[in-house]
């Protein structure tokens, strides 16, 4: 396979971020997806998330599994580390990755097929155990590189590129996160990158697990009339019920917003998330709220985006295990084997 590679040199107009960086060096390879896919636009996103939030490239570990939007990870963030997985065993992976080395940003990148099907069981435990991390659904209804089919995320009673009807109920990857103890759940849409930006940032500060489900129409099967999935489908009935205005480093805030207009929330590296309330009655900060807004929406027919609940407190794998401040891969022999006495120590105890 051919590979055209960018130009390494950079404008001189391009602007760099507070650690010396400019957007270019936050972008991977040409992409070979299709022209219009919406799969680049949610690629455009993660490099202006990232460059707005300083973040270094090699910080950065990229896990994804088999399927289109699998490989879009090497069309961002060239830097950073990556490693493309089994079909559907991203999470077990990153899990790992993430128990060995605690101190790298871990973006888990996956499709609707990759999760919601072979890779339901690695999702399911990944968002109940807590693993830090930004796991991306790059969803589009359908199996784009084998020619189209109805993967398990599409709408029963739409209709494939060749008039065929899906009869299955589908899978729902934001009702499932939020079920199985997700701490930052959110829709969002790729052709809608005033909204994805944002909640991608402040995925990426949440202290837990956070899940981002983006409704990324295929425009090579996915994108006609019938289709629920299609850009103009998503955005006749795309419902937000929240906008993120703000998130930057700053002091807790005391002041309380009236109802039906703002939310502060301060995280646990002291940024703070500012949410604007579209719907006066949305409790973002509910899981019970979130999951009986949602279904209500769906009920009328339309498409919740936006950031649907986050604990301000969440915790992670790592402080559920009570695992060691320096990262596991670190560690000397003079920690792992502390001794004799040690291990009589934890024998005795499991008598």
């Amino acid at each position: 396979m051919t590979f055209i590679a960018k130009p390494k040199l950079h404008h001189p107009s391009l602007v760099p971020n507070k650690v010396g960086y400019t957007r270019r060096d936050y972008e991977g390879r040409v992409s070979t997806l299709c022209a219009g896919c919406g799969h680049d636009s949610i690629s455009a996103a993660l490099i202006q998330a990232c460059w707005q939030l300083d973040i270094e490239p090699h910080r950065v570990a990229k896990l994804s599994g088999i399927g289109c939007s699998s490989k879009t990870p090497d069309y961002f963030l060239g830097a950073s580390h990556g490693f493309n997985t089994v079909h559907g065993r991203m999470p077990s992976v990153l899990t790992g990755a993430n128990l060995a080395n605690r101190e790298l940003l871990y973006l888990g990148v996956s499709g609707d097929g990759d999760s919601a099907s072979i890779g339901l069981g690695q999702f399911a435990h990944a968002m109940r155990r807590g693993v830090r991390m930004v796991y991306i659904v790059e969803n589009n209804g359908v199996y784009g590189l084998t020619k189209g089919q109805f993967s398990a995320t599409a709408d029963r009673g739409s209709k494939s590129k060749k008039g065929v009807v899906n009869h299955d109920n589908p899978v729902d990857l934001v009702a499932m996160a939020l079920q199985l103890g997700a701490t930052y759940v959110a829709r969002g849409f790729s052709g809608d990158k005033a909204q994805l930006v944002p909640l991608l940032e402040g995925a990426i500060r949440h202290g837990g697990a956070a899940f981002i489900d983006v409704i990324s129409p295929c425009v090579a099967f996915n994108n006609h009339a019938g289709s629920t999935r299609s850009y103009d489908s998503v955005r006749e009935h795309n419902e937000a019920v929240n906008r993120i205005d703000f998130i930057d480093l700053a002091q807790p805030v005391t002041a309380s917003p009236g109802p039906g207009e703002s939310i502060e929330l301060p995280q646990h590296d002291g940024s703070v998330l500012r949410l604007r309330k579209l719907h006066a009655d949305f409790d973002p900060t509910s899981r019970r709220s979130a999951m009986n807004h949602l279904q209500a929406l769906q009920d009328a027919g339309e498409i919740p985006t936006g950031l649907l609940y986050v604990d301000p407190q969440a915790g992670d794998l790592h402080a559920a295990l009570n695992t060691v401040a320096l990262p596991l891969n670190a560690l000397r022999e003079d920690a792992l084997c502390p001794g004799a006495d040690a291990l009589a120590t934890v024998n005795a105890s499991l008598r």
